[in-house]
């Protein structure tokens, strides 16, 4: 769009050039189109259905000497205008019923040349009540929270965006996240292109986005960002436009009249399939683009967007911290635990802890535990723990943790804290705090658990979240503890709550753990290709009030 906006000024400067250079310049007689001629084509015509398929379906080709561009204007007041002349029009009412169509040819300087066509349609079919119940008179919008929302695959593709799909709130920024979709049920279709107003953090207000040559088709020129295929934040306003609903070959399909269009402008015949329609408060859509060549695929939601209060500690003032700034493990704030423990401490695990420095050490800024595959005191891997038991214990405030966590079949790290009262009292009387737990067997989740008498082992309380990147990159891992409610975050984010009393050992010291476990009751099977892999943590803060 850059492009023609330049070149639109180049040839504006030559014309004034022209003109002031020849006083006497002659732009030729200004004549309007003749000969208009309007062919119609009502889908599944024939002498035995004269009238149609029943689809609603008709196709406009008008021809004209002269005409740069043709204009199409219904009985509802919806338009559209086509450069070539063909346009593929979608009726809606049920039954056989006449249409007139105001068809108007465009010359040079504005003339124009019109005629009204009366065109014969059936109508068969009748939108479902719980559709209807569904769409109409909601806010939608582009669900831009959940991992393919927004994508591309072939045409009449089954397999949802094959060929590229977005990860959530990947397109902040562009245009498409706060237009707002209402489907009114006098027929006519609101798109709010500033749903947020000036107040929107998400995308700047009044724009949206599209295909790069086929949103030329908008009539808009600006300087806009451009980014390979994509045309950024293309001013536009909110407008109103008509909607119906068909279903060509039995597909249920939105179709929307003029220039109306649904997250990322594609051109093409402005119609949505319905792919699916089985969740709640959600329709997953997809649309062939205006070249043919691609369906888009978006996810629709009318749940509001307004996204959940931002959790909020009450612990605010670092009271201990390690930032592993140094070369070497400081032992005035942990202690190293080895050996196996009784039964793989409890848990059946495979590894032997030591304090050798292939196991845990600090290195640039990041403490790095290590778990290999060797073999020591009997048993086929090592590792470490390090706790901070008898040097730093503590209750109630808000432990962060910076880290990133180990891959492989097996492998089992944590991030926890444990009563300060064992081992001399009995587990799981003195209560487990498990920040985060993750198993490279399932490395799609982490979890977080609660283990006190009552709800231990395989009856603990337990929070997780889906995870994409955690052996790839660091996250943040914290637990805020208090009297009334201790709850689990990764990156802010709560993923389990849990109400506190003075029922439960939560009320007492704990001390701090990290370590990677080998097998075991949670680890799993260990790969048989596992040689070694590592935990980095970056800092270990906790604070009060």
């Amino acid at each position: 769009m850059k492009n023609i906006l330049k070149t639109g000024l180049v040839a504006l400067s030559l014309v004034f050039a022209s003109a002031c250079s020849n006083d006497d310049y002659d732009i030729g007689e200004i004549v309007a189109p003749t000969n208009l001629q309007v062919e119609t084509n009502v889908v599944g015509q024939s002498e035995d259905m004269p009238d149609g398929d029943g689809s609603g379906e008709v196709t406009f080709s008008a021809t004209a000497d002269g005409a740069m561009t043709y204009k199409y204007v219904f009985g509802n007041g919806s338009s559209v205008t086509t450069s070539n002349g063909v346009y593929t029009h979608q009726f809606s009412e049920t039954g056989t019923k006449v249409y007139t169509v105001n068809i108007i040819a465009y010359g040079p300087g504005g003339t124009a040349s019109s005629m009204l066509v009366d065109v014969e349609v059936l109508v068969t079919y009748a939108p479902p009540a719980d559709l209807l119940e569904k769409l109409v008179g909601k806010e939608w919008r582009i669900k831009a929270e959940v991992p393919g929302h927004f994508g591309l695959g072939p045409v009449g593709g089954l397999e949802g965006p094959e060929f590229f799909a977005v990860s959530a709130n990947e397109k902040v920024g562009v245009g498409m996240y706060d237009d707002r979709y209402i489907f009114n049920e006098d027929g006519t279709f609101t798109h709010i292109t500033n749903a947020n107003n000036d107040e929107s953090e998400i995308d700047p207000s009044g724009t949206v986005f599209g295909r790069i040559n086929l949103v030329d088709q908008l009539g808009v020129s600006c300087d806009c960002e451009v980014q390979g295929a994509d045309v950024l934040n293309i001013p536009y306003n909110d407008y109103t436009e008509n909607w119906s609903i068909s279903a060509p070959g039995g597909n249920e399909t939105i179709n929307l009249t003029g220039l109306g269009f649904i997250g990322y402008y594609i051109g093409g015949n402005h119609r949505y399939e319905i792919f699916d329609r089985s969740g709640t408060n959600e329709l997953i859509l997809r649309s062939t683009d205006g070249n043919g060549e691609f369906d888009w695929w978006f996810i629709l939601t009318s749940d509001s967007a307004e996204e959940e209060e931002e959790f909020e500690s009450q612990f605010n003032t670092e009271i201990w911290s390690d930032d592993f700034d140094g070369d070497a493990l400081n032992t005035d704030n942990w202690n190293y635990e080895i050996g196996n423990g009784d039964n793989g401490w409890g848990n059946g695990e495979a590894q032997y802890y030591t304090d050798a420095q292939d196991n845990v050490k600090v290195e640039n800024g990041n403490l790095v535990i290590t778990a290999k595959r060797e073999a020591e005191s009997g048993f086929d891997f090592t590792s470490a723990r390090i706790t901070t038991k008898d040097k730093f214990e503590f209750t109630f405030g808000r432990v962060e943790v910076r880290a990133k966590l180990p891959a492989g079949g097996g492998t089992w790290p944590a991030i926890w804290m444990l009563g300060a009262g064992w081992p001399e009292e009995t587990w799981p009387g003195v209560g487990e705090m498990d920040i985060m737990e993750f198993v490279g067997n399932d490395p799609d989740r982490i979890s977080s658990a609660l283990h006190f008498p009552g709800n231990s082992g395989g009856n603990a309380i337990v929070g997780d979240t889906e995870v994409s990147d955690v052996t790839s990159e660091f996250h943040v891992y914290e637990v805020e503890w208090t009297a009334e409610k201790i709850t689990f975050l990764m990156d802010g984010e709560p993923h389990l709550e849990f109400d506190n009393d003075d029922s439960t050992p939560f009320q007492d010291d704990f001390y701090l753990l990290l370590n990677i476990a080998m097998g075991g009751t949670l680890g799993g099977d260990i790969a048989d290709d596992f040689q070694e892999s590592t935990m980095e943590v970056d800092y270990v803060k906790v604070y009060q009030e």
